[in-house]
């Protein structure tokens, strides 16, 4: 069994989009819209096999992000090596996102740094 793809609704749909296309190589589908519920997706597909479902919504109201909370907590993307996690790390900075953490080496062992992007939502990148 594997995850077939995560989804995860956000307010700007096209600005998910383009952050998870140009700074994590993702590849977007041509995206749907139901013209009778307002709701709108987009599939990005990643090298692996992976896919992510941004979705957006009229009525979908947004949740609290705080730090600690009980469900999804991040997204977590594999860069290969530990100099592609410092590249992207300051690539993000450099484009104005927020570093909560990193680059480091955990606790049990990953080299990681975590970004708030997308809407307030943790992108973990490590090797």
């Amino acid at each position: 069994m594997r995850i077939e793809h995560m989804a995860m609704y956000v307010n700007d749909l096209e600005a998910a989009r383009d952050f998870f296309v140009e700074f994590l190589g993702g590849v977007s589908n041509s995206g749907y819209h139901n013209k009778t519920t307002g709701f709108r997706s987009f599939f990005i597909s990643f090298d692996d096999g992976a896919r992510l479902e941004l979705m957006n919504k009229p009525a979908v109201t947004d949740a609290d992000k705080s730090a600690e909370h009980t469900g999804y907590a991040h997204i977590a993307f594999s860069t290969g090596s530990r100099e592609k996690v410092d590249e992207l790390t300051q690539r993000l900075r450099t484009a104005g996102y927020s570093v909560r953490s990193g680059p480091r080496t955990t606790g049990d062992g990953y080299y990681e740094s975590c970004i708030v992007a997308v809407e307030g939502n943790i992108i973990e990148i490590t090797v």
